[in-house]
């Protein structure tokens, strides 16, 4: 299972509707509002990096109101 952090900007006074529709979409686990250059990150869950590229780039890119987005991929980096 692969996860990343969606970090999106919006457009302004969108990011309310923005994060409504982002949490509908099938792969996003939580939506937070953060303050920053960014509105919005999106935790998601994917099988691999070519599921990854088609939840960000043909549904969470498709919602309107969004004008950019960083994806973050998790890497594990130790075991607990």
């Amino acid at each position: 299972m692969l996860q990343a952090y969606i970090l999106i900007q919006t457009e302004t006074g969108k990011a309310s509707d923005v994060a409504a529709f982002v949490a509908a979409i099938a792969g996003v686990t939580s939506v937070s509002a953060v303050n920053g250059p960014y509105d919005i990150i999106a935790l998601t869950e994917s099988a691999d990096i070519d599921e990854l590229g088609s939840l960000v780039t043909a549904r969470i890119q498709a919602v309107d109101g969004i004008t950019r987005t960083l994806t973050c991929p998790l890497a594990r980096l130790y075991e607990r």
